[in-house]
């Protein structure tokens, strides 16, 4: 029964065969790698924003270069995990290889929008009462249908690499909790962590080896200060949130103190302060506090460096017991006092980073360009639309879904040029290739 249930997990939506190695699960997962590295979604990430917007440097992480490294920190849970519980069956043979896990994690960012979160909410106001917009449902839309290997089925990644990237199985209209209108302020259309209804069928399909019972449990969600949420994911995923967090949390701190972002004092106030004396940060605090701030590259990395290793090494496979599809029930966490310090430092890059005025203008200006993009492409699809995204705006069952996918797949700079292009007298040319 093993045997056939990996054989479902390494299954195809368009469900032909693999001409490979088909019946080794890591030749399927090793082909998904490929694909996504090889797609254009995947180019587009070097020009769209991780923290920072792109060209204020060339030393700070994009979407591409942060999703590389959320790859080598899942191989490397992965590779941590295989020797803690070799002695283990149970969970040693459902640990994901060093390719399904890398695919995973290349894959995770892919349908962020330009301008990071700022396009992600301006996307969600025009599109919150025809589907949604959220970026991970983007993600799974991009790999399932929008992908350039299928006319149908995207990048026709396996039913594994799928369940993997779906970090919440619910669909929009299941946790849109209200009606929403224009007189709504912007921050009221910060969408609910979920895929478009769009992708019903997609998720039906993820989810179709499952049992019943499994099913129902595993899309079920809860409500907690007046949001409701999916409460379950599956191992792979686990990994992938951690791997993400930890760049998030570490890496996206080195590129702060580079920049020279944060100071020593914020950093004892907001971090040190609120640490348990068992944190590795608190055990040895005059390393850390003087290699991240010592203005040297090489001590900063050797810190940075530490940090990521000992989050690594820290994580537990466990079991919760509510599913009977392992690929569900096993978790990778981290232990309680360890998840409070990387907490710790995700909160100082929010504060600090994502919150300050710099940052926060830019996403603005962004998220206002994005809402402007929208309107007008709708007002005037047959005369701005480009001839390929008009014919499938043409026959759509939701041609503001098309349009939100354009746009969508744009780099900042795509979308910058075309709406200068577009609204300022001085700027275009029928010469412009945008």
């Amino acid at each position: 029964m093993k045997n056939t249930r990996q054989m479902v997990m390494h299954q195809r939506r368009s469900g032909k065969t693999t001409t490979f190695n088909a019946a080794t699960p890591d030749s399927d997962a090793q082909r998904d790698r490929a694909r996504i590295i090889h797609s254009s979604a995947f180019r587009r990430l070097q020009a769209k924003t991780q923290v920072l917007g792109v060209g204020e440097s060339d030393f700070y992480r994009t979407r591409l270069t942060h999703s590389m490294e959320v790859a080598q920190i899942g191989s490397g849970i992965c590779e941590k995990l295989k020797q803690k519980y070799a002695e283990n069956d149970a969970i040693s043979t459902h640990i994901p290889s060093y390719f399904q896990i890398e695919a995973i994690c290349l894959a995770h960012d892919i349908g962020h929008p330009p301008f990071g979160h700022g396009g992600e909410v301006a996307l969600n106001y025009h599109m919150h009462s025809n589907g949604g917009f959220e970026g991970n449902g983007q993600t799974l839309r991009i790999i399932s249908k929008l992908g350039e290997y299928s006319d149908h089925d995207g990048l026709d990644l396996t039913r594994r690499t799928l369940l993997g990237v779906l970090k919440y199985p619910v669909l929009h209209s299941e946790v849109s909790t209200r009606l929403l209108s224009a007189e709504d302020h912007l921050s009221a259309f910060k969408p609910p962590k979920s895929i478009h209804d769009d992708e019903q069928d997609v998720l039906d399909w993820i989810l179709e080896p499952l049992t019943s019972k499994d099913k129902a449990t595993f899309r079920s969600t809860k409500t907690k200060g007046g949001k409701t949420k999916a409460q379950y994911k599956a191992f792979d995923t686990s990994i992938m949130e951690l791997a993400d967090d930890i760049s998030y949390g570490v890496h996206d701190l080195e590129d702060s103190l580079a920049l020279n972002l944060v100071t020593e004092k914020q950093w004892r106030e907001d971090v040190l302060a609120v640490l348990n004396d068992n944190s590795v940060i608190m055990q040895k605090e005059r390393f850390y506090t003087e290699a991240l701030f010592s203005g040297q590259s090489r001590a900063r990395k050797h810190a940075i460096s530490k940090l990521v290793g000992h989050f690594v090494e820290a994580i537990e496979v466990t079991e919760q017991n509510l599913f009977e599809s392992p690929w569900l029930d096993l978790q990778a966490q981290l232990p309680e006092h360890i998840e409070h310090t990387l907490q710790a430092l995700k909160d100082f890059v929010f504060k600090h980073v994502i919150r300050s005025s710099s940052v926060q203008v830019l996403e603005y200006k962004g998220q206002m360009m994005i809402l402007k993009l929208f309107q007008v492409l709708s007002e005037n699809p047959e005369q701005l639309l480009p001839g390929s995204t008009l014919q499938k705006y043409k026959k759509a069952d939701n041609p503001k879904r098309v349009i939100c996918d354009y746009i969508s797949g744009m780099t900042d700079n795509y979308a910058t040029k075309l709406y200068g292009k577009l609204f300022s007298p001085d700027t275009g040319s029928v010469f412009d290739k945008v």
